[in-house]
């Protein structure tokens, strides 16, 4: 099974950028999607980004949409999200996520997945 940790979190204030990486090891990182969830406190965990196998398509909610990117670099075995002019209410803890198989819809459409991260805690200060 593939072990995922995820790293870049912090503070930072509106307007601000972070980017985030999510490492793997143990596994076949380059043949599946990958994504990342965030869970603000007290509400329910949500969708952000998904990418396919190849780092050729990727799928954003609409809250990330135009803010937020995701990448991969399969030869490092790391999965990002740069996050730019950031919100309060991107308060959450990010976690990236490993699909079961290689496409967008195989991260957005289904809330079971292979690995999960720890997460990273992202607070975005008014």
């Amino acid at each position: 099974q593939v072990h995922l940790v995820e790293s870049g979190g912090g503070l930072v204030q509106t307007g601000g950028s972070l980017r985030l990486s999510c490492a793997a090891s143990g596994g076949n990182f380059g043949s599946t999607a990958m994504g990342w969830l965030r869970q603000a406190p007290g509400k329910e965990r949500e969708f952000v980004a998904a990418i396919n196998w190849a780092g050729t398509s990727t799928y954003y909610s609409d809250s990330a949409k135009g803010r937020f990117t995701v990448s991969r670099d399969n030869a490092q075995n790391t999965m990002y999200l740069q996050m730019n002019s950031l919100k309060p209410e991107d308060t959450a803890v990010y976690y990236c996520v490993k699909a079961r198989g290689t496409a967008t819809t195989d991260v957005v459409q289904t809330t079971e997945y292979d690995s999960w991260g720890q997460g990273t805690q992202v607070t975005v200060s008014s």
